[in-house]
C-alpha cells in the first residue's frame, strides 16, 4: 500500500505556543534540528524542537532521554549565539559513560542555532507562513563553513538564499525545490559548505462526512496528530461548530454540494459517517469521481454493498481506495475505540503502511 503523504519529520505545529510566547516577548530561543541519523533513534533527520532562555521546550527528539542534556546546550547557544552540532550514540559503552542509560543503539546529531530579532526569527518565520497558507516548502542550514561569508547555523531561505552569489544561489534554491518537492531530508556538500535541508512537514487533511457524536472522537484523536480536520453535514443539529472544537473548520451544505463546496483535492482521506443511506450514496459517488486516495465507509460489509450496487459503473473508480468497513480490527465497539482503529487506519495508509503489528524491521526507539 502506497500512502500519499512524503510524512518529513519537520513538524512545526508543537513548537508554535512557545515560538509564540517568546516572539512576543522579544527573547531568543534555540531551534533544534536533527541532521543525521544512524541506527535506532526516536526521530529521524528533520525533526525540530524549540527550547526556551528558561529551560521549556516544545517537540521532542527522544523518549525524554536527551531533551535535559540539550537543553544546556542550548541555553548555551541562546547566550552566545554561536551554532553548534550535538552528536549523540545511545548505545554501548559511550551512552554509560555520560549516565543517559538509554541503549537504543543509534547514533543522532543536532544542529542548535538561535532563533531571535537579530536572526529574524528565521527559518520559524518562514516556516510559520507556510504551514499557515498550507504551502509546501523547505529551508536549508549550514553545518560547515571554509567561507567566510557563510557560517555554520546560518539559514538559507528558498528565493533569497544566497544574494549576491549566483551561482551558488542556483544551486541551493535548486536542492531546496528538489526537498520540497521530493520530501525528503537531505545532507549536501557544495564547494566550501555542508548543507543540510528540510522539507516542511505539512499536516494531513482529513474529510469527515457526517458529524453525528461518533464523529468527535475522531476529530479529538486527528486533532493530536496536529491533522485538519473539516466537519461536513446537512443537518443543522449536527453541523455546529461547539461540537468540534478541535476542527479546522465544520461545514453544514447538502450532499450533492459537497463539490462546490469544498475543493476535494485538498483532502488525502476521507471518511463517510453520515448513518444516511442516501446521503452516503452522494457523498460515495462524489469521492468516486475525487482523486482522494484513501475513502472510508462507515458501516457493515452488507451496507457496502448496496451502497456499491447502487453506483453502478462508478464503483469500479472507487478500486482499490474504498476501505469499507473502515477502521482496522483492534477490538471493541464504543465510539473512541472506532475512532482509534479508524484514525490507525488512516495513519497506516498516509506513511505506506498494512498496518499490522510493528516488527520491528525500521530503526526506531
Amino acid at each position: 500500500m502506497e500512502g500519499s503523504l512524503a510524512s518529513p519529520e519537520a513538524l512545526l505545529t508543537p513548537l508554535l505556543p512557545l515560538y509564540a510566547r517568546e516572539r512576543a516577548g522579544g527573547r531568543d530561543l534555540a531551534l533544534a534540528v536533527v541532521v543525521h541519523t544512524s541506527g535506532s533513534t526516536y526521530r529521524k533527520p528533520g525533526a525540530l524542537m524549540a527550547i526556551a532562555a528558561d529551560g521549556s521546550y516544545a517537540g521532542l527528539l527522544s523518549g525524554g532521554c536527551l531533551e535535559t542534556d540539550l537543553r544546556e546546550y542550548a541555553l548555551e547557544v541562546i547566550r552566545t549565539g554561536k551554532a553548534r552540532v550535538v552528536t549523540y550514540n545511545t548505545g554501548g559503552s559511550d551512552d554509560a559513560l555520560w549516565g543517559l542509560g538509554i541503549g537504543c543503539e543509534g547514533a543522532m546529531q543536532i544542529l542548535l542555532l538561535r532563533v531571535g530579532p537579530t536572526t529574524e526569527w528565521q527559518p520559524l518565520e518562514h516556516l510559520e507562513q507556510a504551514l499557515r497558507a498550507h504551502r509546501r516548502t523547505a529551508v536549508a542550514f549550514v553545518l560547515e563553513s571554509a567561507d567566510s561569508d557563510f557560517t555554520a547555523g546560518q539559514v538559507l531561505l528558498p528565493a533569497d538564499a544566497v544574494r549576491g552569489r549566483a551561482t551558488l544561489a542556483a544551486e541551493v534554491d535548486g536542492l531546496l525545490e528538489t526537498v520540497t518537492q521530493g520530501g525528503h531530508p537531505t545532507l549536501r556538500s557544495s564547494g566550501t559548505l555542508r548543507l543540510f535541508a528540510a522539507p516542511l512537514a505539512l499536516p494531513p487533511r482529513l474529510l469527515l462526512l457526517g458529524g453525528g457524536p461518533d464523529a468527535a472522537p475522531i476529530v479529538e484523536l486527528a486533532a493530536r496528530l496536529t491533522w485538519q480536520v473539516t466537519v461536513y453535514d446537512h443537518r443543522p443539529a449536527y453541523a455546529q461548530e461547539e461540537h468540534f472544537p478541535a476542527a479546522e473548520r465544520v461545514v453544514l451544505a447538502r450532499p450533492e454540494e459537497l463539490a462546490q463546496t469544498l475543493d476535494l483535492g485538498a483532502f488525502e482521506a476521507a471518511v463517510i459517517m453520515s448513518h444516511h443511506l442516501p446521503s452516503d450514496l452522494i457523498y460515495l459517488r462524489t469521492l468516486a469521481a475525487s482523486a482522494i486516495g484513501y475513502v472510508g465507509q462507515l458501516g457493515p460489509p452488507l451496507r457496502r454493498e448496496r451502497l456499491l450496487s447502487d453506483l453502478g459503473p462508478d464503483a469500479r473508480k472507487l478500486r482499490g481506495r474504498l476501505r469499507a468497513p473502515v477502521g482496522l480490527d483492534l477490538g471493541g465497539r464504543a465510539p473512541e475505540s472506532v475512532a482509534l482503529s479508524v484514525v490507525a487506519e488512516i495513519h497506516a495508509y498516509l506513511h505506506g503502511r498494512e498496518g499490522g503489528r510493528y516488527l520491528g524491521t525500521e530503526a526506531t526507539a
